[in-house]
């Protein structure tokens, strides 16, 4: 009667209701029967014990940056052994969909810290698309691991409109014609099921290759008649617009806020910004992210969400190489160099140095970095004896300023110099907080993105943790139903996507979860070979943790081990279209 059986697991809907001891049967992906008494297993059956365990729907990762990566390692195990069953492509106006394969290289490595040359051959090598329709059809070729939802990048769509030199010029003004070929193109993706658009407005994030290089995203290059045209497309089809607002002296949230309001008879526009966390360079602005949401969903009626990942944002440098170096101008100056030699030569220089000293003590200029190299330990370098200091310690032995320290570093050992840093979520207390917030959204994890710098593919089992830890304590933040709903059924919903739930009828994309594995191991970080771009990323491991994934009724991964030829012989994942219910079988070879 069932292809799969999965009995006496504590099974949670994604609801937020109250777990259940239950069996669950499965055919053809879809979950068949919950029920009380135990189940029938045919033959054929496949049966999974989960006495002792969590069942739970697959976690939903709104924000990664996998559009690469995908095309090279559709299995993307990194998520899949985490639980994750559903991923969202195409964040902040970063898609490969449209534009020519060098602009989007140029596009997305440098914003995204990975290499440059990997990505366009990725590109050269696997892309047969050229439109939205054309992009759908080769993901549903694709032999995907977990599910893929997509945005279209609104630097991707520019680009193609404009051509790279123009969308990355500040007096370019499209043209009537011009504006009516994006929002062409933006309903055609919609048609094929896309999500919505992601822009991006803060100027921080910079392109790579040679012509156009340190310029900032095309995106931030739009002004107000090109976001009216395009936002009035997402509002009138009601999807979504995912982006980021400025740092600097000229914030723009106001106008993402009144963008979103349904006030004076229109729809509301769903949005979806980046992000929540509780800044160590401001710690007040905090009580802005918690306040701001609610408070404009009830009375300008928005439909406006934050994303917050909900763990400490600690991130790793190899030398001078991590994107917020991009936030202050000497910073930027060395990040754009890309000779090795060259941007030595800069760091020695006297009076690069006074400058850069100047842009570490300005305490006044916008950041998201707070500049506080006393709060940096360094965790690797051929000089042993300073490994385990903060670089502000190793100036002050040395009678030198931070900074002059920092750079004489990175000038003897290169990326050799390994440091890390906490740049916000530091306080738990705040970090509860926001992770029951109602205007926040888990999210913000970077998969495949930053690949030496962070490693956040199991933030949704790090949450869990937190909360089951804090129940045992006496000091609950929220019950483990309630986390499980913020991290499957309350981010599908809100994004329009059959997936999230566990109930009868509903698509079978499950997390088996041992409580038991929920230990500090979840916060472990760990290097792993990725041939395909060349370098040691940082991933996570707690294969104690995670029982089973399965995705569309097909385990794909089980006790430390993936299913023999997922994600190469076959796939277990589909392209999920926006409000749509497509279900098929997933064909596995015997």
């Amino acid at each position: 009667m069932f292809d799969m059986i999965i009995r006496n697991g504590l099974w949670f809907d994604g609801t937020g209701a109250a777990p259940q001891l239950r069996d669950l049967g499965i055919r053809d992906g879809i979950v068949e029967s919950i029920t009380a008494d135990p189940l029938e297993a045919d033959p054929g059956t496949e049966v999974i014990d989960a006495a002792g365990k969590w069942v739970a729907p697959g976690f939903v990762d709104v924000h990664t940056h996998y559009d690469a990566e995908l095309l090279v390692q559709p299995d993307l195990p990194e998520s899949v052994r985490h639980g994750v069953t559903t991923v969202f492509l195409g964040n902040c106006s970063l898609s490969t969909i449209l534009a020519p394969n060098d602009d989007c290289a140029d596009i997305f490595s440098r914003v995204e810290a990975v290499p440059r040359e990997a990505v366009h051959t990725v590109l050269e090598e696997h892309r047969d698309w050229s439109t939205p329709a054309e992009y759908a059809a080769a993901l549903d070729r694709l032999p995907l691991g977990p599910n893929v939802a997509a945005f279209l990048g609104h630097s991707d769509l520019r680009t193609h409109v404009l051509g790279l030199g123009r969308a990355v010029t500040r007096d370019t003004k499209p043209s009537a014609d011009e504006l009516a070929r994006m929002q062409g193109l933006l309903e055609d993706a919609i048609d094929e099921g896309f999500l919505g658009m992601s822009s991006m407005t803060n100027t921080l994030d910079k392109i790579d290759g040679d012509i156009y290089r340190s310029r900032s995203l095309p995106s931030t290059y739009a002004r107000n008649p090109e976001f009216r045209a395009l936002n009035a497309v997402l509002r009138r089809r009601g999807r979504i617009l995912q982006s980021a607002p400025t740092i600097n002296f000229r914030p723009n949230i106001w106008k993402f806020f009144a963008a979103s309001s349904g006030l004076f008879g229109r729809s509301a526009l769903r949005t979806s910004l980046l992000s929540a966390a509780d800044s160590k360079a401001y710690p007040p602005i905090v009580y802005f992210m918690m306040y701001a949401a609610p408070l404009l969903n009830r009375f300008a009626r928005t439909d406006f969400r934050w994303q917050h990942l909900p763990v400490p944002f600690t991130v790793y440098a190899d030398g001078i190489d991590l994107v917020v170096f991009e936030e202050f101008g000497s910073g930027a100056a060395a990040l754009h160099l890309k000779d090795e030699v060259e941007r030595d030569e800069l760091l020695r220089d006297k009076e690069y140095r006074r400058r850069f000293r100047k842009d570490y003590d300005d305490k006044f200029s916008p950041r998201i970095w707070h500049r506080d190299f006393f709060d940096a330990t360094i965790v690797a370098c051929p000089d042993e004896t300073v490994v385990g200091k903060t670089i502000g310690q190793v100036g002050k032995d040395r009678g030198l300023h931070p900074v002059d320290a920092y750079l004489d570093l990175v000038v003897e050992y290169g990326t050799k110099l390994r440091w890390r840093t906490t740049i916000a979520n530091d306080r738990p207390r705040y970090l509860d907080k926001l992770a029951t917030n109602p205007g926040v959204q888990m999210g913000f994890g970077d998969a495949g993105a930053h690949l030496r710098n962070m490693a956040f593919y199991n933030y949704h089992l790090r949450l869990l943790e937190r909360v089951r830890s804090a129940q045992a304590g006496g000091r609950p933040i929220m019950t483990v139903e309630h986390a499980v709903h913020r991290l499957t059924g309350e981010l599908a919903d809100w994004y329009g996507l059959d997936t999230g739930h566990l109930r009868v009828g509903d698509r079978a994309d499950i997390v088996i979860i041992d409580p038991a594995g929920l230990n500090s191991s979840v916060h472990e970080l760990h290097e792993n070979p990725m041939p395909e771009f060349g370098l040691d990323r940082m991933v996570n491991r707690n294969d104690g943790a995670v029982a089973a994934t399965i995705i569309n009724g097909t385990v794909a991964y089980r006790d430390g081990e993936f299913t023999s030829g997922f994600g190469k012989d076959w796939g277990t994942g589909k392209f999920l279209r926006a409000h749509r219910t497509e279900r098929t079988p997933v064909a596995v070879p015997a």
